[in-house]
């Protein structure tokens, strides 16, 4: 471990929900995991969250709780004020390390204090001409394959995960496990299809993030015996989840950013059966610790696949390439090269 002595770090997490999240809310989870990971190391963070963000290293709020648990403020008001307060003060800070996406690039060329963007994911390409327009930031991804050309990234890092939140079982449960965003996206309705045509148990949890979606694919086949919905559950609760787990089911229907859910259940012992698209591929290891497939069919083969899995094998990839420690290691590396590429711009 090398502390850069003096350094002083703004952590700008995004105000959807709190940071870190009671339930959903993956961008301020990572937040949150570098914030604790790099103040643990030595490190001088003030974390730029919600005033009833929970952390160990300064806390700076304008905004008292996330918009999505406050229905009478605009999100677009409290982003700005915000992000703002961030750049009024980045004269105090050594680098800004960004999570709240495009929006702060805007900002950039304002200070001279250096921003390093972590690209949860690119949105929408409406977006991409603020990212090509300040691509001479410093980026980081979350996996080689959601990258695009031209931008100035310094290194891949994958996320990490705080492991004392994962109970290892070695023993599988019974049912299937979908959660997390419940979307088209990350394909809730697959999971459904999977679970009817094997005949299991299905246990579905997570944050409704497209209502009508919700509604129509997938309320019309929950019946509280076979397909069953838990709502929202928080880090305890998803641990209980995930020990009563055969296997997790992560069909999605686009390319992967990073795949936290795999990550996770991986962390338990739990197998993953993943649609091959982005970033599974580097996430879960084929055969080994899950199955990588690419329709409803060959994941209903997989399930039978199951028993071929180590448990052991799961825990294990997690700890050697996700968890919290291999992550703030990895920033701290990509701050050390900042500095230094900082260095020697002011001695040109």
């Amino acid at each position: 471990m090398v502390v850069a002595k003096g350094k002083r770090i703004a952590m700008l997490s995004p105000v959807a929900w709190r940071t870190p999240p009671r339930a959903y809310g993956a961008w301020e989870t990572v937040a949150s995991n570098i914030t604790e990971g790099l103040v643990a190391r030595g490190w001088d963070v003030t974390l730029f969250a919600t005033a009833d963000s929970i952390t160990t290293a300064k806390l700076s709020a304008v905004i008292s709780k996330g918009y999505e648990e406050d229905s009478g403020v605009d999100p677009r008001i409290v982003s700005c004020l915000h992000i703002s307060e961030v750049f009024e003060r980045a004269g105090e800070f050594d680098l800004i390390h960004n999570h709240f996406d495009f929006l702060p690039l805007t900002y950039s060329r304002l200070v001279s204090t250096p921003v390093l963007t972590t690209i949860h994911g690119f949105s929408s390409p409406q977006i991409m001409p603020v990212y090509y327009k300040y691509k001479d930031n410093y980026f980081v991804s979350l996996s080689d394959s959601d990258r695009v050309e031209g931008l100035n990234y310094l290194a891949t890092i994958y996320n990490g995960i705080n492991l004392s939140e994962f109970t290892f079982t070695d023993t599988p449960g019974d049912a299937l496990l979908v959660y997390g965003r419940i979307h088209p996206e990350k394909g809730f309705h697959l999971a459904i299809e999977v679970a009817k045509k094997t005949g299991r148990h299905l246990i579905i949890a997570g944050f409704v993030q497209d209502r009508r979606y919700f509604e129509e694919e997938i309320v019309p086949h929950v019946d509280g015996k076979n397909i069953e919905y838990v709502g929202t559950v928080s880090n305890k609760g998803r641990d209980d989840l995930l020990k009563k787990a055969y296997a997790v089911l992560h069909l999605n229907t686009i390319p992967e950013r990073f795949g936290l859910v795999i990550a996770e259940s991986m962390a338990a012992g739990v197998p993953v059966i993943a649609m091959n698209l982005g970033s599974c591929q580097e996430v879960l290891a084929d055969g080994r610790t899950g199955f990588l497939v690419n329709d409803v069919d060959e994941a209903v083969k997989a399930v039978e696949k199951i028993p071929e899995i180590s448990r052991q094998a799961c825990r294990q990839r997690v700890e050697e390439k996700f968890s919290l420690d291999v992550m703030v290691e990895n920033y701290e590396n990509v701050y050390h090269q900042i500095f230094q590429l900082e260095a020697l711009k002011s001695v040109r």
